[in-house]
Order: structure tokens, then sequence, then C-alpha cells
């Protein structure tokens, strides 16, 4: 056995673990397989198989890639730390749960889990997930997400909060169904062509990303083809896809269209649409009532 083939033997004993990190930092079974795709690319390329402890290593590269993946599908930006945290911080205790509690307050919230990470910044969601689930340590999350080991237990400590409902300045519920009514609102919009509609729920530069490579900018732009905006949407229902807020659209009684949907300040600022068939087939959906 050469090299690359001893690698590609100790990938995929650790290729479960990455995947199911990936699917929880990610919120997608599609990206999760992509993510650790790249993952194993860059092992490849790296030549890690001399690499003694693999399995720390593979676990870091799968968080910078997730974490790329966060950044540029326009999460919620990450909010400062207040100022001389790293200096000032008292040591923390470690996590609030063990491992076994930890997957069960995963599995206590089940689905929304999926939509309280979502409103979590990338570095607060990949410090939990990694932490709180996967039992990574801080001094290893750190380098990572570029901060201390300090800062590091701050992000998930503000993450953990969230999880629990115990942070009253997250507003969830509230904010989770002001963004679903921004969705409703343009979906009503496209199917009756309402152009103002359009523009008054998009933002001015809000970006349109397709599966097949294209890409639209700018809400006038978007808004002139409400035309087209009727017939790719107007049937579409809001739904959580992957634990994300999308609309889905159904014919023959299977999902031929998903548009994932990023809404700041009560404006769509980023779509996403996905008609691949087999990345449809691997998403798993819940229809949200009209």
């Amino acid at each position: 056995m050469d090299g690359h083939e001893e690698l590609a033997a100790r990938f995929e004993e650790h290729r479960p673990r990455l995947r199911a990190m990936a699917r929880r930092m990610l919120g997608s079974a599609a990206e999760a397989e992509d993510a650790v795709q790249e993952v194993w690319l860059r092992a490849a390329r790296a030549g890690a198989a001399g690499v003694e402890n693999l399995g720390g290593w593979l676990t870091t590269i799968t968080g910078r890639v997730c974490l790329n993946l966060l950044r540029s599908r326009g999460s919620r930006p990450e909010e400062p730390l207040p100022e001389g945290y790293e200096r000032a911080a008292p040591p923390a205790a470690g996590p609030a749960t063990g491992p076994e509690e930890a997957a069960l307050l995963a599995d206590s919230v089940g689905a929304a889990l999926v939509v309280v990470l979502e409103t979590l910044s990338p570095a607060e969601r990949l410090a939990f997930v990694l932490h709180d689930m996967f039992a990574v340590p801080y001094e290893e999350i750190a380098p990572i997400v570029g901060r201390g080991e300090a800062a590091t237990r701050q992000l998930a400590s503000r993450a953990r909060r969230r999880v629990r409902g115990a942070d009253p300045g997250t507003g969830g519920g509230a904010a989770d169904a002001g963004r679903r009514e921004v969705v409703r609102a343009f979906l009503a919009a496209a199917r009756e062509g309402d152009l103002e509609g359009l523009v008054a729920v998009l933002h001015p530069e809000v970006v349109l990303r397709s599966d097949d490579g294209s890409e639209v900018r700018g809400a006038a732009r978007l808004a002139r083809g409400a035309s087209a905006f009727a017939a790719a949407y107007g049937g579409g229902r809001p739904a959580l896809v992957d634990g994300r807020l999308a609309a889905v659209t159904r014919s023959g009684g299977g999902a031929v269209a998903v548009a994932f949907f990023t809404v700041e300040d009560g404006r769509i600022t980023a779509m996403d649409t996905v008609g691949d068939p087999v990345r449809l087939a691997a998403m798993e959906m819940r229809l949200l009532e009209d």
C-alpha cells in the first residue's frame, strides 16, 4: 500500500465523524458532503499520510472549510467581543454539559436546533458545535476561528445561551417569525407578479445565486424579472430545508426547486437556488404553515 492509498484508508475511518461535524456546522447534508470532499482534496494535496494525529488535523481542516462556507453564505455578522476580553476573562469552567447531555440537548430541540444555529455568527456556530457536540478542546478551536482561547470560550458560551433560549438579547422567536413573514411576502409578490412588492422585500444589493453557477445582483434587476419570479416561485411554499429558511417548489409530489433565503433587517439580502435533483433528494424538508 503506497502513501496515497494509506491516507485514503485512514481518511475513510474519519469520514463519518467529519461528515457529522460538517452537517452540524452547515445544517445541510449536501453541503456537508461537499465540505468533506474538499477536506479530502486538501489532505491529498498536503500529503498528510505522515501526520501522526490525523484525526485532529482533519478536524481543523474541516472547521476551516466550514467556516469559509458559512462566511461566504452571508451568515449573521460576527459581533466583536469586548475590548480586552482575552486579558480580563476568568478561566471558564468548561462545557455546561457533558457529551451525553449535549447529545440529549441536541435531540430534545430537534429541528429547532438548526434554526437557532442559523442565528449565530459563523465563529459562534463553529465554536459551539465543535466543543459542545464533538468535545474538541478550546485550544484546538481557537486557531480555526482566529481568536485566543479565552475569546473562543466566550463564543461557545454565547452560542450555548442562545441555544438554550437563555440570552434575552437574541430575540429568537420573534426574529425567526419576522424572517418567515418576509419570505411569505416575497412568495406572494412573486405569485402575483407584483414588481413593487418584490422591491419592498428585496435589499437593494440582494444577490441571487443558482447552483448552475450563475449570479444576479440588485433588487431592481431581479424585480424586473417579475414574470420569471412568478413562474419559478409562484407556487413555492415556505419551508425549513436542512434547517434553513427556504421556499420549496413541488411538482408531481416531489421538490423540483429550493430557494434558500438570507434575511437581514426585514429585507432579503441573498437567495441561493438549487435545482439539481441529486442535491434535492438528499435534503430534509419540512413545509411551514402558510
